[in-house]
């Protein structure tokens, strides 16, 4: 099923004016001249454009923003274009995850109906914005191996490009298990998960399990103030064949050690995986299949316990 994720807010007008240039803040206005910009782009939003949607095809749009202290009177011409030495230049600097160039074939970048192909446009004299849909196919990219399409804004003809705010950079991080979840939550009102619980396996919808690294996964627990679950493992091999082991399970740090979790929060029982049809042992090599019965994570605080299940969709 297709999904649309719109990734494009429209920015509070002082946000946009005073985000857009390297140089120091400046609060007047009337000096800071016209900025053509992607809001809400740029090495500092990297997360936000990795693809982790379910399905075969992912369509997300942005948009193209003139940014100024008054509309223009005339209008801006603008192009982007796929920039591949956006992703060489990320993988000097970032070696945890190696990206590679998204194929012909696997992308297209077109107006918002999808139809025509888009690599320019024009905003009308006095308009702020143009909007863009980049669609991406799953089924055309390898699961097991990460991908990069970094989409720079090239020229406008009006004012000046944003230094900090001209690419997006949509990755797909290979993980196996990335992507749709239904969350089921059960939770006990005491510690003793062997009495009947309060909520017992209440659908909370969907989440997503979010790629670190091909091995590592982050997913948030409905507790208190939903610190996220951290899942690492080793992979084995490659394709149907390919087994899974070494499973580990803990609450991120920087979620728990502080804050109102840190000071009213104790953790009696960390974070473990409790499938219901299989005994998990951390030294087992489990197929795929295997793998996903696993994501059902127990722990216990010294007032309650809880139970998240996720399962995949």
């Amino acid at each position: 099923m297709k999904k649309i994720i719109f990734i494009l807010v429209l920015a509070a007008f002082s946000l946009s004016i005073s985000s857009c240039l390297k140089d120091k803040p400046n609060t007047d206005f009337s000096g800071i001249g016209t900025v053509i910009e992607l809001p809400w782009s740029g090495l500092q939003y990297f997360s936000r454009d990795a693809v982790t949607t379910a399905g075969d095809t992912v369509t997300m749009a942005f948009g193209i923003n003139v940014a100024s202290a008054k509309p223009l009177s005339t209008a801006t011409n603008y192009t982007i274009a796929v920039d591949n030495s956006l992703l060489t230049a990320y993988n000097t600097a970032n070696t945890a995850i190696t990206y590679l160039e998204m194929p012909a074939g696997s992308y297209k970048i077109t107006d918002l109906k999808g139809n025509a192909a888009k690599l320019s446009g024009t905003i009308p004299a006095g308009g702020r914005l143009d909007s863009v849909l980049v669609t991406v196919y799953k089924n055309q990219l390898d699961p097991s191996k990460s991908y990069m399409l970094p989409i720079k804004l090239v020229s406008a003809s009006n004012g000046v490009v944003s230094g900090n705010f001209n690419a997006h950079y949509y990755h797909f991080i290979g993980n196996d298990f990335a992507g749709t979840y239904e969350h089921y939550y059960t939770r006990w009102e005491t510690p003793d998960s062997t009495t009947s619980p309060s909520s017992n396996r209440v659908d909370h919808g969907q989440v997503i399990m979010s790629p670190v690294s091909p091995t590592e996964l982050t997913v948030s627990t409905d507790y208190y103030t939903g610190p996220r679950y951290d899942i690492t493992f080793t992979k084995t091999g490659s394709g149907p064949t390919a087994t899974y082991s070494n499973w580990k399970v803990r609450f991120l740090p920087d979620d728990i050690s502080s804050g109102p979790w840190a000071t009213n929060i104790t953790v009696v029982t960390s974070p473990m995986f409790v499938p219901k049809t299989l005994v998990f042992n951390s030294g087992v090599e489990y197929t795929y299949a295997q793998s996903l019965k696993l994501f059902r994570i127990y722990f216990q605080t010294a007032s309650r316990a809880i139970i998240d299940e996720y399962v995949h969709q």
